[in-house]
C-alpha cells in the first residue's frame, strides 16, 4: 500500500498526499555520510521518504517503491537489482548495474571521454596517455618505454571494487621501479596541474564543482633526487577543500560552464549515469586544457556543498513526472 500524508484543499477538506518512496540500498558507510539528519528532514518536508532495503529478503516483496538508490557491489546484488527492473518497469532504478559496472575498471571508464570531442565548447578535455599492465612485472619497463610513455607515472589498480587496496596510487619516479608494481594496473601519465583538482559532482542535470588540493606539480630535477615509487593518498578523496584558498587566479578559475555542461551531458548519455563524479585537472601553464583522471559512481555527495537542496530537487523531478503521468491517466 502507497505511504500517504495529508493536505488541505482550498475548502479545508483534507486531501491524500502520496509520498515519494526511495528504497535505498547502502553499506552503513554510505548510509552514514549521505543520509545525514538535515537532508532527510528536507526531503520529509517535500514528500520524500527513505526506507531501508532488507538485502536479506526478496526485492520483489518488499516496497512498494518509486525509486531504488543503491550502491551495493557484488554480481548477485547487481542480477537481483537487474531481474527487478526487468519486472517492476514502473520503478526508478538509479542507476542500472550494467552502466555502473562500466566505471569499476579503470581501462573502459575513460573511453567514452576519448570519444568526446569538444573542442568548440571554450576548451579540450581530454585523458592522460596511459596504458593496462595485466602480467608479468619485469616487463612493465620494456612495455612502458614501447607505449612512449614519459616519467613521472601514476600507478592505479585496474579495478574499481570498493576495496581499499583499489584506491590505492602511488607515483614511479623512475624506470627500474617499475618492475615493483603489482598487476593488473593502470599507469597514467602525470600531468601537471599547479596541485588543484576539479571535482565535479553530477546528480541529474544539476552541476556542481568543487576545488581540491592535489599533488603539486613534479620537474625533471625532482625526478632525479627521488627515485622509487612513492604511494600517496587518494586524489579525489582529498579532504582539503581549496575553494577558500588564496590560490593564483590563473590557477583557481573554474573550468568554463558551457564545457561543464556539454561534458557532462554527453558522458550521462553514454554512461547511461544520473549520479557520477569527474575527477578533472587543467594542465600546468594553460587556461583550457583539461584532463579527466577519474570517474566514480554516486560518490560522496555529503561533502559537496547544497547536497540536500540539490538531491531533494533531483528526486522531485521524478515525483513531478509520477503527478503528470497519474493526471494523464485520470
Amino acid at each position: 500500500m502507497r505511504i500517504k500524508g495529508k493536505k488541505f484543499d482550498g475548502e479545508g477538506g483534507e486531501e491524500e498526499e502520496q509520498k515519494l518512496v526511495v528504497g535505498y540500498a547502502l553499506t552503513l558507510k554510505k548510509k552514514k555520510s549521505f543520509l545525514q539528519p538535515e537532508f532527510e528532514r528536507l526531503a520529509c518536508k517535500k514528500g520524500i521518504l527513505f526506507v531501508a532495503i532488507d538485502v536479506n529478503l526478496p526485492l520483489s516483496d518488499q516496497g512498494p517503491f518509486d525509486i531504488i538508490l543503491h550502491k551495493l557491489l557484488g554480481k548477485e546484488w547487481g542480477d537481483i537489482v537487474e531481474d527487478y527492473r526487468q519486472t517492476h518497469p514502473e520503478v526508478i532504478v538509479i542507476d542500472p548495474p550494467y552502466a555502473i559496472q562500466h566505471l569499476h575498471n579503470r581501462q573502459s571508464m575513460l573511453q567514452d571521454v576519448v570519444d568526446l570531442n569538444l573542442s568548440d565548447f571554450h576548451g579540450r578535455v581530454g585523458v592522460p596517455k596511459q596504458m593496462v599492465i595485466m602480467k608479468d612485472p619485469l616487463s612493465i619497463p620494456d612495455e612502458v618505454a614501447k607505449a612512449g610513455l614519459k616519467l613521472p607515472l601514476v600507478a592505479k589498480p585496474l579495478v574499481v571494487d570498493g576495496s581499499a587496496k583499489s584506491h590505492e596510487l602511488f607515483l614511479a619516479c623512475d624506470w627500474s621501479s617499475l618492475s615493483e608494481l603489482e598487476p593488473p594496473l593502470v599507469l597514467q601519465e602525470f600531468v601537471n596541474h599547479d596541485g588543484i583538482l576539479f571535482k565535479i559532482y553530477i546528480v541529474g542535470d544539476a552541476i556542481k564543482v568543487v576545488r581540491r588540493f592535489s599533488l603539486s606539480n613534479v620537474n625533471q630535477c625532482q625526478l632525479a633526487k627521488v627515485p622509487g615509487i612513492f604511494p600517496f593518498p587518494r586524489v579525489s578523496s582529498a579532504a582539503a577543500s581549496a575553494d577558500d584558498a588564496n590560490l593564483d587566479p590563473r590557477v583557481a578559475e573554474l573550468p568554463p560552464r558551457p564545457l561543464l555542461e556539454r561534458l557532462s551531458k554527453e558522458l550521462r548519455h553514454r554512461l547511461g549515469l544520473r549520479l557520477f563524479n569527474i575527477d578533472m585537472i587543467r594542465e600546468h601553464g594553460t587556461r583550457d586544457i583539461f584532463y579527466v583522471i577519474d570517474i566514480n559512481y554516486f560518490p560522496g555527495y555529503g561533502k559537496m556543498p547544497d547536497y540536500e537542496v540539490i538531491f531533494t530537487d533531483f528526486l522531485l523531478t521524478f515525483k513531478k513526472k509520477k503527478c503528470r503521468a497519474i493526471s494523464c491517466e485520470d
